[in-house]
């Protein structure tokens, strides 16, 4: 499971129900459509990397087009907080065209896809216009490589204009309670690398995902519509409880990456036995040990870092990531129709979720299918074992968990939920049938 620290701003006090008074006179109204709450936008092509402005970096063409860099524009000294070592670094930067997003957002979230051989890194920032026309600082969204050997991956704390701050992966608004939200945004990109050398990242994709998720306690009952269910490798987090405790404590806080693994191998990729000859060869199943450590970020201090896990997941040959919102139940199972399954964040007291067995303040499992009656078929990796992974939880109980912003936790205290937060991992050679449900979405 996740560290029980939470990405959204926590309100002190319930929400309030507003209820309105209808008249019998009045002829009923015409439904208005449903508000917008999620905004997707990814540069990935070559005329997306062609748009943004280029300070020392270049696209280079070709199946899956990547930014890389040509001539580096700056030098950086960066001293790592996590290991005290200062180094110098050559730079070059790419800066996105400002987006509008279609929904003035509470929370933004980034994320990339790329190759960061040793020897190079990159880092993520978020610039942003607020409603009232006012601007944003650069905020880090994070600093990151594939590996541990040049930096230590880390999200950056204390962040914060005092309208907005950023929560280790997150943009969020300090308060929802007025009209103020960030009404568009810019990323930045800046691609390390070892002075003197050729070396470069390649990114393939970077964006984000704005949203305005309404304070909710409970969220519409929606309808059964899909019965499949998805063949996908079933890996328990708990059988690696104890190992590898540099990592979040070990396996019992590994929801994340054990989850990111079961779908990595789904699409046919794995890491090779020259990449696992660091795990202990005693451990069984040591492809999660690789995925706790090359998800691991050093500030936050767990594996849990939603940004990071989908980008480890993109280090794969020929693989998408993205971190998003789903609306709905309806979109999940739009995606497994299409074979796509997707990891999704919630959190839920032990009588929330019948058959569970356990309460979180976070966690991480995989959905991978809808029985006939429209329950949710999920391996969750908080299991004994591998063969007890696949769960099958009640539909109104889990979407409500998955969905909802706000809740009550063991205390009575009332505190966040994430709002539909999944990680949704595909091929680059997917289905024409898969990119058009993706494509739907906005995020391909």
């Amino acid at each position: 499971m996740t560290r029980p620290t939470s990405r959204r701003t926590v309100l002190t006090a319930a929400i309030a129900a507003a209820v309105g008074a209808g008249t019998a006179s009045a002829a009923p109204a015409a439904a208005a459509p449903p508000r917008r709450l999620i905004d997707n936008r990814f540069w990935s092509s070559y005329p997306d990397w062609r748009s943004g402005a280029a300070a020392g970096t270049k696209v280079v063409a070709g199946r899956r087009p990547g930014l890389v860099i040509a001539t580096p524009s700056g030098r950086t000294d960066y001293t790592d907080p996590h290991t005290g070592t200062t180094s110098s670094w050559e730079s070059a930067t790419w800066t996105s065209p400002v987006h509008r997003s279609t929904v003035p957002a509470t929370e933004v979230i980034a994320s990339w896809n790329a190759h960061t051989p040793a020897g190079t890194w990159l880092a993520v920032e978020l610039h942003g216009t607020y409603s009232d026309g006012t601007t944003t600082p650069w905020y880090v969204m994070g600093r990151w490589a594939a590996g541990d050997a040049d930096i230590k991956r880390t999200s950056v704390d204390d962040q914060s204009d005092g309208r907005s701050s950023i929560w280790t992966d997150t943009f969020s608004m300090n308060s929802t309670a007025g009209a103020l939200r960030l009404a568009s945004y810019q990323l930045r990109l800046t691609l390390h690398r070892k002075p003197g050398t050729q070396l470069t990242p390649t990114v393939w994709r970077l964006g984000a995902m704005a949203s305005d998720i309404p304070d909710r306690f409970t969220v519409p009952a929606s309808q059964p519509g899909v019965s499949r269910e998805l063949v996908v490798p079933r890996y328990s987090q708990n059988t690696h409880i104890g190992q590898y405790p540099e990592y979040d404590n070990g396996g019992e806080a590994w929801c994340s990456p054990t989850s990111s693994q079961m779908i990595i191998e789904y699409w046919g990729r794995k890491p090779t036995a020259a990449d696992l000859a660091w795990v202990n060869p005693a451990f069984a199943d040591p492809q999660v040990c690789h995925a706790a450590r090359f998800t691991f970020d050093y500030q936050y201090d767990g594996c849990g870092n939603w940004p990071f896990n989908a980008a480890y997941a993109a280090t794969y040959k020929e693989m998408n990531a993205v971190v998003t919102r789903l609306h709905s139940l309806t979109d999940l199972e739009r995606l497994v129709r299409a074979g796509i399954p997707a990891i999704t964040s919630q959190s839920f007291l032990k009588e929330e979720l019948t058959g569970a067995g356990y309460g979180t303040a976070g966690h991480l499992m995989t959905a991978i299918g809808f029985t006939p009656d429209g329950d949710v078929i999920a391996n969750d990796p908080a299991s004994p074992s591998n063969e007890a992974v696949r769960r099958v939880y009640k539909r109104r109980e889990w979407e409500n968990i998955w969905l909802r912003t706000k809740r009550y936790n063991a205390s009575g205290k009332v505190t966040s939920g994430t709002g539909g937060v999944c990680y949704i991992y595909w091929p680059t050679n997917a289905a024409p049938s898969q990119h058009r449900v993706l494509r739907s979405l906005g995020l391909a």
